[in-house]
């Protein structure tokens, strides 16, 4: 097998406040969807995005996303609840390089009372939800991703299936 390292990584970070009331007697889990805002002085300011960033040489690709999170929002291990590989991997052109560039999808899905701290590279933060997530984020594999993680993480049964420790190593074998 011939390894290929993303030029990017993209990583969703997700709570979950409460269960929404569904028909008889059941709930829906609503994930709240961290959208945070490129600051001005940027490539793409005001762009509304979820964290991303580049590996470090020699860095494994799911602790690049960690250590982005970190970077960005300052969510630590004490705030996880749970890290996920999305199973997704996008290719998209960037005129930067003038060249089509690759990024695997990560998700994170921290405490529900978790707040960021932004670094400099973002001036804004919201917990979005449901249609107002999806009209902030308007690249059309940020969508993706997010209906990913309400279909495929959200289930128990079918979460566990994605699930990394915090050392980037899948937890079901």
């Amino acid at each position: 097998m011939s390894p290929v390292r993303p030029d990017l990584v993209e990583c969703w970070v997700f709570r979950v406040a409460a269960s929404a009331p569904q028909g008889q007697g059941g709930s829906v889990v609503v994930p709240q969807f961290l959208l945070i805002r490129r600051s001005a002085g940027r490539i793409f300011p005001g762009l509304w995005q979820c964290v991303t960033g580049g590996p470090e040489p020699g860095e494994r690709i799911p602790l690049t996303a960690l250590r982005e999170v970190a970077e960005e929002t300052g969510f630590v291990a004490a705030d996880i609840e749970a890290f996920y590989d999305l199973d997704t991997v996008s290719s998209f052109y960037d005129e930067g390089p003038d060249a089509i560039v690759s990024g695997a999808t990560f998700a994170l899905r921290v405490r529900p009372d978790a707040e960021p701290t932004l670094s400099h590279e973002h001036d804004a933060f919201r917990w979005a939800v449901g249609d107002e997530a999806r009209a902030l984020a308007v690249w059309p594999s940020y969508a993706d991703s997010m209906e990913r993680i309400r279909r495929c993480l959200l289930p128990p049964a079918d979460g566990r299936w994605f699930e990394l420790g915090l050392d980037g190593r899948r937890l079901a074998r």
